[in-house]
């Protein structure tokens, strides 16, 4: 019996303690969540009083799985009140983007009228104006000046062309290359040689002119570079004097036909001058085909005057300089003189500068366009003239691409 009622005393011990826990487990709880629920609420409070000062509650926040907490964004802070009498600040109206105007529609014609004018402009750059110096004379070597663009019958090829006058004969620019002989071949006359060069260059030489002096010696030289001033050039040439050196003709010839390639406008007559007997023996880079290659291809007129007189015919080497010069001459619609005296000089000069003042200057744009690279034959004459003498370039190498 003791033992029964021992029992029973621990069983309702142990049913006291299991209501004490509970009771104050539930204590705990109902404290823990009335002091949540009042936390809640004066963040609500604070939130709608603008208070900004009180740190947000966890209930203020929202969590996504797997990522941070994102704050909600705050309330707009209310406008502040009025003072007495006044009428309350009015809201800002917040500011809408404005719509966007449609791009206007292009005009049903715009893209064909600009594709035109691109063709168009392509046309003018890619078309080649041959330009081809003409000197006509009559019976007695005397000029003629009152032909028309109509009266000249121009052939490339055999195939007619449309040809245009570049102005008036004789006024159109002249771009000159006088190219001096100092070496030792020549210096027997070289006096009298400087001075009708200089007078040469004194009645040819016109406002809107230009003339470079070159000398030819044991290589090229530029004794007066590109001028527009006739005393100049006229200076640089008395101041020339004589050499034992060797001969580097050909060489010279490319250089000036290449510096006035560079520098003559389009529509320039381009001279080269040349007082030398053609024998070259010191050209470390051109040969004969090349002056003359040169020559043409920058639209160069050439004129030599070889000053060795019926000498020449003695020394295989001076016939072959003179040849050379006579073709380049022949070839360019120049002239090759071979004065019998040293007075006959200052005659030859005259007309060379007889010529140039009553030159035509005739371009045509080819008919072939193709960019081959070959050369082209040139026939000029007149019509209804057959009594005229015409001299001009034999062709011209077409441009390659």
């Amino acid at each position: 019996m003791n033992q029964s009622l021992l029992a029973g005393r621990r069983f309702r011990n142990s049913n006291w303690v299991l209501i004490w826990k509970a009771v104050i487990v539930t204590a705990f709880l109902f404290n823990h969540e009335h002091f949540w629920m009042a936390d809640s609420g004066s963040a609500d409070a604070a939130s709608r009083r603008g208070d900004q000062t009180r740190p947000a509650s966890r209930a203020g926040y929202l969590r996504v799985a797997g990522q941070d907490p994102v704050k909600p964004k705050p309330s707009p802070e209310p406008m502040p009140a009025a003072p007495p009498g006044e009428k309350p600040p009015e809201q800002p109206i917040p500011q809408q983007p404005a719509p966007q105007q449609p791009a206007p529609a292009p005009a049903p014609n715009a893209g064909k009228e600009r594709q035109v004018d691109l063709d168009a402009e392509s046309i003018r750059i890619d078309s080649t104006l041959v330009v081809v110096p003409v000197s006509v004379t009559d019976q007695q070597g005397q000029p003629i000046r009152d032909l028309t663009a109509e009266e000249f019958i121009l052939e490339e090829e055999g195939v007619g062309q449309q040809v245009q006058t570049l102005g008036d004969p004789g006024k159109t620019p002249l771009e000159l290359a006088l190219l001096f002989d100092v070496s030792r071949s020549v210096r027997n006359r070289f006096e009298f040689e400087r001075t009708a060069a200089a007078r040469f260059l004194e009645v040819v030489l016109k406002s809107g002119d230009f003339a470079s002096i070159y000398l030819i010696g044991r290589q090229p030289h530029l004794l007066v570079e590109r001028t527009g001033s006739s005393e100049r050039a006229i200076a640089g040439v008395t101041s020339i004097e004589p050499t034992d050196e060797a001969t580097a003709f050909f060489d010279t010839v490319v250089k000036a036909a290449r510096n006035i390639e560079e520098n003559a406008s389009p529509s320039a007559r381009r001279v080269l001058v040349v007082i030398s007997d053609g024998e070259d023996n010191n050209s470390e880079e051109f040969l004969l085909r090349d002056a003359l290659l040169e020559a043409q291809s920058r639209n160069c007129l050439f004129y030599a005057i070889n000053p060795s007189g019926p000498s020449i015919r003695l020394n295989r080497m001076s016939i072959r300089g003179h040849e050379g010069m006579v073709r380049i001459a022949n070839e360019t619609g120049g002239m090759a003189f071979l004065p019998d005296r040293i007075d006959d000089l200052s005659r030859v000069f005259n007309h060379i500068a007889t010529e140039l003042q009553a030159q035509y200057l005739l371009g045509y744009y080819p008919s072939n366009d193709q960019k081959d690279g070959k050369f082209r034959k040139i026939s000029v004459r007149i019509k209804n003239r057959p009594d005229l003498r015409i001299r001009a370039r034999q062709g011209y190498y077409a441009p390659r691409e």
